[in-house]
């Protein structure tokens, strides 16, 4: 079908043809209630925060390489805007401990959890499910405008009297209390209400995912029917909804200490500068660990599960045959869920805590590998025997798997009371996460853009621009994470602004790895100028569809007219049989549509 012609099909689910007026730029696009706008609206938002969140990271990097010189192009830029912070083009220490908490954060709850659950969340969920949107219009959009204001204020922090937070993306109490303390309205209290408006942003989200998964779903829709793609969005929407009001509380009382001299976190007898702070005292800073590790834990899977689901639904497809095992994976995922509630403390063995307690957080934090695992080895053995198509898609998603199964490895380790004391802290911690987050779930993501591209617009993303980009991301990423193992397991300690020079014991190897790292950084992004110019020329010069399904897929995001038009569906679908029909003996075709009656 074409999409001159599909864009004119009636709305799904009994509603008929509904004759209204053409809505304004402002209605269609900034106030929309489609799910499909506010899907591009959050992963567009979260692209510019990725590029923003990824240029600290290059300044702080030169930094690291080059101590106390001027950053090239961005150097007097930055003494423009923020004065004596970056003084005479170069970093310092206290403007680097801002690039640190802000890159962190920025990357974090401003661009990957938008990009992976609001943005694929929103836009495919109600297409793979059969709805006609999501079940709470106006609360979906109240979703985004909260994230929106709420990295809107994050940015803004950089230009507050002080700069923005300097006390990592963790905030952890008292630091975050007393490096500004005695200056209401600094960086970290915009950090803090800013965290405020993005915890809403997610629990609206968190939310209106569960109910529209649960309500909304297609007549045949079943349970185990469900893309795997659907059931990693439900459970990470449960995740959210149960982890994130703790920091929510955690924030709202940190702020009461910042501004009003409570003492929530801050213990009796504090003395900052030779001088007592006139606090009352008797709070807990172990207590803002908890209440800030008790969501950070479960947040490393809401970043990685809905990409787990993207490389499944592009290997299945590429493949052209069933997902391995995909009961499996679904119980894996619920266990992910319910096991990432209990590892949290895994993050504080630095406390002091006991025997008994550190034992039994190694011992769960070796558990929930294991349905990462399953998850992991059924998608290596769908692998096997498949007819492979090597797209731009498939190579992201493919790679997925030795970089996601790299940050696991690596993350071992850590996970015991024995080993994690030596390297907590150090650059070993941030090779693991970054090969989670950075390899993995980025090229996740990137495979989702690539293979829904053509959905969302009608027209393809250039292959050739879409292998460079692939390629050069791969070699950048490597070459920029994997010698921080090296950096971490030599002793040098991360959040350092001169990158351990000055730091007792650092090993010389280690220090000049810095500027091999800073080199490859810049490949790294210099890798994505083809994805940017791609992105933005295939949307109007892509080469165009040829029909609704162009990849020959088999699930009901691919029955939709091509852009999907609103109300999602020509015809109230109707699902006949699971997910990944691909390959059926006696079909007359290598796929059977989900809605499509034999």
């Amino acid at each position: 079908m074409s999409t001159a012609t599909s864009t004119q099909q009636a709305p799904a689910h009994g509603h008929g043809v509904e004759h209204h007026h053409e809505p304004g730029f402002w209605q269609k696009y900034v106030f929309s209630t489609d799910h499909k706008i506010i899907g591009i609206q959050y992963g567009l938002s979260a692209l510019v925060f990725l590029m923003f969140g990824f240029l600290l990271m290059m300044c702080m990097r030169f930094q690291l390489a080059y101590p106390g010189q001027k950053i090239p192009v961005f150097g007097s830029l930055l003494e423009a805007m923020l004065g004596d912070a970056a003084k005479g083009g170069a970093m310092s220490a206290d403007l680097y401990n801002s690039f640190g908490a802000m890159h962190g954060t920025i990357m974090v709850f401003l661009a990957i959890v938008p990009l992976a659950f609001g943005a694929f969340g929103n836009y495919v969920t109600p297409l793979q499910i059969g709805a006609p949107d999501m079940a709470f219009p106006r609360l979906n959009m109240a979703s985004y405008h909260a994230y929106f204001l709420g990295g809107a204020l994050m940015v803004a922090s950089f230009f507050v009297p002080g700069g923005s937070a300097k006390s990592g993306w963790t905030s952890y109490s008292p630091l975050a209390t007393v490096a500004e303390f005695g200056k209401p309205f600094n960086g970290q209290t915009l950090w803090l209400i800013g965290m405020v408006m993005l915890i809403t942003s997610s629990l609206l989200g968190a939310v209106n995912f569960i109910t529209t998964i649960i309500q909304l779903r297609a007549k045949g829709m079943t349970w185990m029917r469900l893309p795997f793609f659907v059931w990693a969005q439900f459970v990470t929407g449960f995740l959210l909804l149960l982890a994130f009001p703790p920091l929510e509380a955690a924030g709202v009382l940190q702020l009461m200490d910042n501004l009003f001299h409570t003492s929530f976190f801050l213990p009796t007898g504090l003395v900052v500068g030779g001088d007592q702070l006139p606090v009352a005292g008797g709070g807990s800073p172990l207590l803002w660990q908890h209440l800030f590790w008790f969501l950070g834990h479960p947040e490393v899977y809401v970043l990685i599960l809905p990409a787990m689901g993207i490389v499944s639904e592009v290997i299945a497809n590429n493949t052209r045959k069933p997902l391995w095992g995909y009961k499996s994976m679904v119980y894996a995922v619920m266990s992910i869920g319910f096991l990432s509630f209990i590892v949290w403390a895994h993050h504080m063995y630095l406390t002091g805590m006991g025997t008994k307690v550190s034992t039994f957080f190694q011992t769960t934090t070796m558990m929930i590998s294991i349905p990462s695992v399953m998850i992991l080895t059924a998608l290596f053995i769908s692998l096997w025997g498949g007819s492979i198509r090597f797209n731009t898609p498939m190579l992201f998603a493919l790679s997925f798997l030795p970089m996601f199964g790299i940050g696991g490895l690596t993350g071992l380790p850590l996970g015991f009371n024995a080993s994690d004391i030596y390297l907590h802290d150090s650059y070993y911690v941030i090779g693991h996460f970054h090969y989670v987050v950075a390899p993995g779930t980025i090229f996740g993501l990137m495979a989702g853009i690539y293979f829904w591209f053509p959905k969302m617009t009608g027209r393809y993303m250039n292959e050739t621009l879409g292998k460079i980009h692939f390629w050069f991301s791969l070699l950048g990423m490597n070459l920029v994470f994997a010698p921080m193992f090296i950096q971490g397991l030599k002793g040098m300690s991360r959040r350092m602004a001169d990158g351990g020079t000055t730091y007792f014991g650092a090993d010389d190897i280690a220090i000049k790895l810095n500027t091999s790292i800073t080199h490859a950084a810049v490949l790294l992004g210099l890798a994505q100028l083809p994805f940017i110019v791609n992105l933005f020329l295939s949307i109007r010069n892509g080469r165009k569809v040829e029909s609704d399904n162009p990849w020959q897929a088999t699930t009901l995001d691919w029955a939709t007219p091509t852009p999907p038009p609103h109300g999602n569906f020509a015809t109230e679908p109707i699902v006949y049989r699971g997910p990944y029909e691909y390959s059926s003996p006696g079909a007359a075709r290598d796929f059977t549509p989900q809605g499509q009656k034999v």
